[in-house]
């Protein structure tokens, strides 16, 4: 009997290439991609990897045994949607992802209704980064995942994900209340070439849109401090320390100290909901997306 734990490893590999980029994408060490590959090996009887210089390869019977894998886990995947269906309920555990500002503005009044409609449906949130959701879903550790684009740069995303629209999030400049643009009306992000910024880590989606963004806007930015949370990049920006791209979802109150402008050509968010097509008939699935729709709702009409 093949173990469909290894065989999403084996997936993986196949998928990446690498066993160490395998390993950080399912979030375990290389020692326990290399295990797993040696269980399954010993089970099938057959050599899977080859050493390839630096790296590994896939032979002929492990090409072929991760050919089988993904079509095996689509199947297993259908088989839990159908079954789901078949009782017509949204019932066990759902597994979700959002960035942080969505997990803050939309997930509580979506989880609330959630539990009031389906008492029998156990939701878990999790808050991931849009890349490492991606992922998680890809790989069926997750069921469904809040990730965003933005205006001018959208997240790549594998085949065999489906998505729905939940809102679009405008996003302004956040800057010292004494700056010279605080008390204007709308600006254009030229106008802050000479200042310094607060940004997202970096390697993070946000971190590389807005060095596109600044820079197809012909600024060099000058990035002086970095930060996960934007409540904490607001502080940072009350202190007098920079500037900073301040999305609305989430956002909550702005700390005393702090200006924000919108931009004269709208700097937008598209956030939206995915999940495997595979899951898309599951009465689960369908009962979070309404109800982050209707979350979403509640927030642009704010």
């Amino acid at each position: 009997m093949l173990n469909l734990d290894r065989l999403r490893v084996l997936r993986a590999v196949a998928r990446h290439g690498s066993v160490s980029v395998a390993a950080d994408g399912l979030h375990v060490t290389t020692s326990a991609v290399s295990q797993q590959i040696a269980k399954l090996e010993r089970e099938t009887g057959q050599q899977l990897l080859a050493k390839n210089g630096r790296g590994v390869r896939l032979t002929d019977a492990g090409r072929l045994l991760a050919d089988h894998a993904g079509r095996i886990l689509s199947q297993v995947e259908l088989a839990q949607a159908e079954l789901e269906e078949h009782r017509g309920r949204a019932v066990g555990e759902l597994r979700l992802a959002a960035f942080p500002t969505a997990a803050r503005g939309l997930f509580p009044a979506a989880l609330v209704s959630l539990r009031t409609d389906y008492p029998q449906l156990r939701a878990q949130l999790r808050e991931l980064e849009p890349d490492d959701s991606v992922r998680g879903v890809v790989r069926g550790d997750l069921d469904l995942a809040v990730v965003l684009d933005w205006h001018n740069r959208p997240l790549p995303l594998p085949e065999g994900l489906a998505k729905a629209p939940l809102l679009d999030d405008l996003a302004d400049v956040a800057m010292p209340a004494e700056h010279p643009l605080a008390q204007r009306e709308s600006v254009d992000l030229e106008e802050f070439a000479d200042d310094e910024w607060i940004s997202w880590p970096q390697a993070e989606f946000c971190h590389d849109w807005l060095l596109f963004t600044l820079r197809s806007s012909g600024v060099e930015p000058r990035i002086t401090h970095m930060a996960e949370e934007h409540h904490t990049q607001l502080a940072l920006i009350a202190a007098g320390l920079g500037v900073a791209v301040a999305p609305r979802l989430g956002r909550g109150p702005v700390p005393e100290g702090v200006s924000v402008v919108p931009v004269r050509h709208t700097m937008c968010r598209h956030v939206y909901a995915i999940w495997r097509a595979d899951a898309d008939r599951r009465p689960s699935i369908r009962a979070a997306v309404a109800a982050l729709q209707e979350a979403g709702k509640r927030v642009a009409d704010v």
